[in-house]
């Protein structure tokens, strides 16, 4: 097996065509330096320099291997140093994406010059791209904390009940429901069930159907806005949701990822 832990000692020895030189930069004897080398073609099975008391002479492999090594170490470099090209990978859930995340993501955007993409999916996914890296930060209402994810707390999310005109909240069922999904929050609060359901992925398309008078909704408090004209209940049965930030639990994160988690940090 080649043992590449003395890989430096051989480049900087070919570098410098001097093994006190290599020594100097590596801050260790020369006689380590050249054990190291010795180590390495013993692991290759190959002479890498041809020894001499007057110069530093490397072998035709010596040479290929040095070549190479140089091509490694530009390639590695320009991966470390390409942090500024990368794309931005959003998941978030659907309400959040246009009344709270939009002016974020504008500032964001207003320092970054890169490609950022943004995917609105429900908990599981979001959960499954953040795991799996197709995701570099998502914003949802799950709390994360393992060994690959941790989630921070940004703020409460409030559910409202939302009509064109007063709803009786003990007689839900006499309303046409508009919902987001068949876990819809309609179906926790009411014990009997619309005979009249509309089922629409979008809160916006929601909150415009209710504001045509077509029927009653559960959304967060933050879609709402003045100019809706609605009439807005409080619902105390329903918990409030948490809503979290998470990313992967870098050592130290990359710069893409922490500009936007400096500028939601600041606006909590």
């Amino acid at each position: 097996m080649v043992d590449f832990r003395y890989l430096k000692a051989f480049m900087l020895t070919a570098k410098y065509a001097s093994f006190s030189k290599a020594a100097e930069e590596l801050n260790i004897a020369q006689s380590a330096v050249s054990r190291q080398i010795k180590l390495l073609e013993d692991s290759l099975q190959e002479e890498l320099i041809i020894r001499s008391s007057k110069k530093v002479i490397l072998s035709e492999k010596g040479k290929e291997l040095y070549q190479a090594s140089l091509s490694f170490e530009k390639t590695s470099m320009q991966i470390f140093e390409r942090e500024d090209r990368l794309p931005l990978s959003v998941g978030i859930l659907e309400g959040l994406l246009k009344t709270w995340f939009t002016p974020l993501l504008t500032e964001y955007l207003k320092n970054q010059k890169r490609d950022v993409s943004v995917h609105v999916a429900d908990i599981p996914e979001l959960r499954s791209g953040i795991e799996e890296g197709k995701y570099d930060i998502i914003f949802g209402t799950e709390n994360i904390q393992s060994d690959l994810v941790t989630s921070l707390k940004l703020f409460e999310e409030k559910l409202v009940l939302i009509g064109k005109h007063d709803v009786n909240k003990k007689k839900l069922q006499d309303e046409r429901w508009i919902v987001f999904s068949n876990n819809d929050n309609l179906f926790k609060v009411s014990k009997n069930k619309s005979d009249s359901i509309i089922m629409v992925d979008s809160f916006d398309s929601i909150i415009s159907l209710v504001k045509n008078d077509l029927g009653i909704a559960i959304v967060p408090d933050h879609l709402i806005k003045k100019e809706d004209q609605l009439k807005v209940h409080d619902m105390p049965g329903l918990p409030s949701s948490q809503i979290y930030l998470s990313t992967l639990n870098y050592k130290k994160m990359p710069e893409r990822i922490q500009a936007l988690v400096d500028i939601v940090k600041t606006k909590r």
